[in-house]
């Protein structure tokens, strides 16, 4: 056991590290960032298992666990007391909604319908859709300012910002070599402009059924696809990164990022910016639908110029292989900003 655990702690640490080294340096380790929440529980096993025998080995899982604590804050969140609502907080919903079942992965023929009662339901000022199709029975007509970006492909699949704020700038980052893309959208609110981005990173090419049948060979196939999207990822968070700093407003990350929150491509995007569910989050905050694993691949990050108010994810809500978020958020007033 003690070797066991010994071998667990060096690979602990091993992962602890990946989030600071860019993929393209170690394609294949950069994938191991995946398994760092599994590793952090059987550490927990690990400390449990010799605290019940009183022996001192637990301090090696102990220590790994200590020096591990920001990551299991971005695994797992406990709950925390909302902040009273304002007339000057606002709601932004980012969701992929998966083209609105366009070739039937999800056998309900009302996905569309039932996508427009849930957002008609929560109502968010901001709404920013990731896998957007524009389609005949697509509409949202309680806003007045959108945006939305086609792709070129045969259903001009793209993403969607549709706003209760007037959109007085809007544009896209393309990424070199992928049908995957950031838009940004300037909103007016008050007297303050802010500017949302949603982004869809690079996709990894894995069904949520992947885990039903697993060999040898098809395991090789999944390590290649996931190394070269991280290695992707990494030219596409640079870009995000380069264009965000060239931003004058107070700013808004959100979308699917199709990476886990202990990767390099997470620590590039985010920056030295919150993410929401960290702050305000509660459970496991997961966003994707894979079996047996609470995945969280879907983000919300805003600057220091907000104040996160709450944030919530949707994950019984099954209308795409994606769960929608939400976050209540308000913007610090231009006045006390140029005090700062």
């Amino acid at each position: 056991m003690l070797f066991f655990n010994m071998v667990l702690t060096v690979l602990t640490f091993v992962a602890y590290i990946l989030p600071f080294l860019a993929p393209n340096i170690f394609p294949i380790l950069s994938v191991f960032t995946l398994l760092l929440p599994l590793m952090l529980v059987f550490n927990f096993l690990f400390f449990l298992y010799w605290l019940l025998q009183f022996k001192k080995q637990m301090l090696l899982s102990g220590i790994v666990l200590l020096l591990g604590i920001t990551f299991i804050s971005k695994f797992y969140k406990f709950s925390q007391e909302e902040l009273p609502v304002h007339q000057d907080d606002f709601t932004l919903m980012s969701y992929n909604v998966r083209m609105f079942n366009l070739y039937k992965w999800v056998p309900n023929a009302n996905i569309t319908d039932s996508i427009k009662s849930f957002v008609r339901k929560h109502n968010p000022d901001v709404l920013c859709f990731q896998e957007y199709a524009p389609l005949d029975n697509v509409y949202f007509n309680n806003y007045k300012h959108k945006y939305i970006f086609s792709s070129e492909d045969t259903h001009k699949t793209g993403q969607a910002i549709y706003s209760k704020f007037p959109i007085v700038s809007k544009g896209d980052i393309k990424f070199p070599n992928s049908s995957n893309n950031v838009i940004y959208a300037d909103l007016k609110k008050g007297n303050d402009t802010i500017r949302v981005y949603s982004m869809h990173m690079q996709s990894i090419k894995i069904s949520p059924d992947i885990h039903e049948t697993i060999d040898e060979e098809k395991s090789k196939v999944i390590f290649k696809r996931l190394s070269e999207a991280f290695t992707k990822q990494q030219l596409q968070a640079e870009l995000i990164e380069k264009h965000k700093k060239e931003c004058k407003y107070p700013v808004i990350i959100c979308g699917d990022l199709n990476n886990s929150a202990f990767s390099y491509v997470y620590r590039s995007v985010k920056g030295d910016m919150n993410d929401v569910f960290e702050e305000v989050g509660s459970g496991f905050g997961k966003s994707y639908n894979f079996k047996y694993y609470p995945a969280r691949i879907d983000y919300v990050f805003s600057d220091d110029n907000f104040e996160i108010k709450s944030f919530t994810t949707f994950d019984t809500i099954v209308n795409s292989d994606h769960f929608p978020i939400m976050a209540r958020m308000a913007i610090t007033p231009v006045t006390e900003r140029q005090k700062e």
